[in-house]
């Protein structure tokens, strides 16, 4: 198994041999745990008989209607009706007319909370850059075809390394959300401290 050397002090990583998806139960929480215990986690794309194995390295979270910067924040529309619907599903929606950008929902049904994956840490099969959500989507294969996945599925989901490295995690406001006043400053954004592949330092 090819091994991503990286340029830092972390530990190199890579993907074994069989990886399975999380259970449901791991998205029916809050999208800040869920956002937060994503982060080391892999994302497992399997298609045309080939695997993709990225490690999720950072995050923002959105927390339902309340939060201002949720698409949830505008009610139940055809575009957010996956996010209202139950927990372990993929949100994938499409940004400036070009880039697909994906989203793990979380939460009770109705809840319409989510978490946005913005950038992986490729460790198998993955060409193209994956540092911010629409480039991660383009090395991933992944556009709106997939709106409503069952992540519990076995050809997309998110999967627990056996021996995850040890991380610290950084909290930061999210990218991209001024219009939403106060909840611009909320600190919703995670990330792996020190990893090269984050977004945004």
């Amino acid at each position: 198994m090819k091994t991503l050397a990286i340029k830092n002090s972390q530990p190199a990583i890579s993907a074994p041999a069989r990886l399975g998806p999380l259970p449901r139960s791991f998205y029916d929480r809050p999208a800040i745990v869920v956002a937060e215990e994503l982060l080391g986690k892999v994302l497992v794309h399997v298609r045309d008989g080939k695997r993709q194995v990225g490690r999720i390295v950072e995050v923002e979270a959105y927390l339902g209607p309340h939060d201002l910067a949720a698409h949830s924040a505008r009610g139940l529309t055809e575009r957010t009706k996956v996010m209202f619907g139950p927990p372990g599903h993929a949100y994938v929606y499409l940004i400036y007319g070009i880039h697909n950008c994906v989203n793990m929902v979380t939460e009770s049904e109705g809840t319409a909370s989510a978490v946005l994956l913005r950038a992986l840490e490729p460790l198998e099969g993955i060409e193209g850059r994956t540092q911010g959500p629409g480039l991660l989507c383009k090395a991933m294969g992944i556009d709106r075809r997939l709106n409503g996945h069952d992540l519990l599925s076995d050809d997309l989901f998110v999967a627990a390394l056996p021996e995850p490295p040890r991380i610290a995690i950084a909290r930061r406001p999210r990218i991209g959300v001024d219009y939403a006043r106060h909840w611009a400053r909320r600190l919703l954004r995670f990330y792996i401290k020190g990893n090269p592949w984050i977004s945004k330092p």
